[in-house]
């Protein structure tokens, strides 16, 4: 091994005079030079760049991934530089667990048909949401995290060593100052007598010599100030660089907004669907079965589901107790007009039967509502065409 005994000495040597001078610069015992205003600026707007970055990331991780054990794992992962394996997500998991429920309880029965359409879109919902993290990781945490991990150190070493630049300039403005001292003293008091001219050629080699020592901390000033200049320079253009950052983190937060408006879009779109299936179903009405009342109980008034026994569900009562969907019949027409007016389409919509109006996005039609609809629902014209059309896919204007 090469070791350079040498070398090691003198990086102790600086060390020491470097601890030396901060420690007495912390005390007020030695004078410090400032930097420029414009870099001090510059720095202070690094560090609070750093840090609300820091805070950002770590808050968006937790948002985007509440459990802590979740993000430890994917932490391990990144460091490994190895692929995250696929995880399910927890609206994916309720709904195969949900489509597994439907399979135990009979997949005819209506709870089990309501669980499949349930399950269905709740898988659709965990879809979406991985969709959402996958983006947001790739378009947000990412380039935070490429900040906080490669430009950042870069700036954080060159601050250093503009730092250890300034102390070594500091202890040379010392050093010389202290030779110039020792220079002006001997120059005013003259350890030597005319009638001793042994003394005073002793005294004049300690004359050259202290001239000597003043010389050589001006030589070594110069070259302190110099690296110490150019220094600062490099550390500068690093530091002006973070306008640059904050341009590129905009972008990223422009994107991170996009994505999240494409998710919750897509998670009212599910739901809005969802609850048209369920009010389309027959059995549900405003959250219950509409009309029904479960008879009494009797001896064989239970029926055993599917493969679960200790699962006992009454005995539905026949169709004809069930109240069908509200149906648009052309005679709802004549009925009195309430309330017309304008509206623009937020979404698409296809309708489902011919009771509907299929819609597109961005187009105006006259709506209203006729006594006893539906609140969610109103009556859609598009010229000539006619249907009901889903209040939540419209902007009424005044």
């Amino acid at each position: 091994m090469d070791f350079n005994v040498k070398k090691l000495a003198s990086d102790a040597g600086v060390f020491f005079t470097r601890a030396v001078q901060f420690t007495e610069e912390k005390l007020g015992q030695a004078e410090k030079t400032e930097l420029d205003p414009h870099l001090e600026n510059l720095i202070t707007r690094a560090d609070c760049t750093k840090n609300w970055t820091e805070k950002i990331l770590k808050q968006t991780e937790v948002l985007l991934q509440p459990n802590p054990s979740a993000r430890i794992e994917e932490f391990i992962y990144d460091k490994l530089d190895k692929k995250l394996p696929s995880r399910t997500t927890n609206a994916e998991l309720l709904g195969q667990y949900m489509l597994e429920a439907a399979i135990e309880f009979g997949p005819e029965t209506p709870y089990g048909k309501t669980l499949i359409t349930v399950g269905e879109y709740q898988k659709r919902l965990g879809g979406a949401e991985r969709e959402f993290l996958h983006t947001s990781a790739a378009t947000f945490l990412s380039p935070l995290r490429n900040f906080l991990e490669g430009d950042w150190r870069t700036i954080s070493k060159e601050r250093r060593l503009l730092e250890n630049r300034r102390l070594d300039l500091d202890i040379c403005k010392a050093r010389l100052k202290k030779a110039k001292q020792a220079e002006a003293k001997a120059a005013a008091a003259p350890d030597f007598q005319e009638t001793r001219p042994r003394n005073y050629v002793l005294s004049a080699s300690a004359s050259a010599l202290l001239s000597e020592e003043v010389d050589k901390a001006e030589h070594e000033l110069r070259v302190a100030q110099t690296e110490f200049d150019r220094q600062a320079e490099v550390t500068r253009l690093l530091l002006e660089g973070i306008s640059s950052t904050h341009l590129n983190h905009l972008r990223c937060l422009q994107d991170f907004a996009e994505a999240q408006a494409t998710y919750y879009a897509q998670c009212h779109h599910y739901m809005q669907d969802l609850q048209r299936e369920l009010n389309r179903s027959g059995f549900i009405s405003t959250g219950r079965i509409s009309g029904y009342q479960p008879p009494p109980l009797s001896a064989g008034g239970t029926y055993r589901a599917g493969a679960c026994p200790s699962m006992m569900v009454p005995r539905l009562p026949p169709l004809s107790w069930v109240s069908a969907p509200v149906t648009l019949a052309m005679e709802q027409s004549q009925l009195p007009i309430t309330g017309a007016r304008k509206a623009r389409v937020l979404y698409d919509y296809d309708a489902h039967d011919t009771s509907e109006l299929s819609l597109l996005a961005d187009e105006l039609i006259t709506v209203y509502t006729v006594p006893g609809m539906d609140p969610d629902w109103l009556i859609g014209e598009r010229g000539n065409e006619k249907g009901k059309v889903p209040v939540t896919y419209l902007e009424l204007l005044s």
